[in-house]
């Protein structure tokens, strides 16, 4: 995970990974960032389309985990309610 929060300086990633975590971060963090230069940039590298699907992938992901941060559920919780719930219906 430390290879993603400094993507930029990173070997791990390729140019064009890098260019996508520039949009994640765009879309995450700083809409401002998202001019005529980085437009360019991900135009060059990405179809419309591409850019689509990425964009509304980051926005739901981040978004989701926004919305459990504001119910405070804590890693785990979920997958612990899931297992509760299917070992309920298993037992006569």
């Amino acid at each position: 995970m430390s290879e993603v929060t400094r993507y930029e300086e990173s070997e791990r990633f390729t140019p064009r990974e890098k260019l996508a975590l520039a949009y994640a971060d765009t879309i995450i963090w700083n809409p401002d960032r998202a001019d005529d230069a980085l437009w360019e940039r991900l135009h060059a590298e990405f179809t419309e389309p591409q850019l689509v699907e990425i964009g509304y992938w980051i926005g739901f992901i981040s978004g989701g985990q926004r919305w459990l941060m504001t119910l405070k559920t804590r890693k785990g919780e979920l997958a612990a309610v899931l297992a509760e719930k299917q070992a309920a219906k298993v037992q006569p």
